[in-house]
């Protein structure tokens, strides 16, 4: 989904540039600044997944523990060293 998603993007901003080449200023600027954000700010998501009782196999504790500044709650981290993935898991 997030490959689609960045693919999407990615021609959206090439469309963009070449609306823009070709002379078509608002058009052109929309797709492009549009086709950027999305690229941008899936690329830079955060991959913060609080609360999640069942990571499933292969998940270890990092021993990282903190509280989350937006619910006060103590959280803990996990890493799936196969996929090189972290998750953030609500502690209380």
């Amino acid at each position: 989904m997030r490959t689609a998603l960045l693919l999407l993007a990615g021609i959206a901003a090439l469309a963009g540039a070449a609306l823009l080449v070709g002379g078509l200023i608002v058009p052109g600027a929309y797709a492009l600044g549009l086709g950027l954000l999305v690229v941008i700010g899936t690329v830079f998501e955060r991959r913060y997944r609080a609360n999640d009782p069942q990571l499933g196999a292969g998940w270890e504790p990092t021993g990282e523990r903190f509280v989350d500044p937006q619910t006060g709650k103590t959280v803990q981290v996990f890493y799936h060293p196969q996929r090189g993935e972290r998750r953030y898991v609500s502690s209380e």
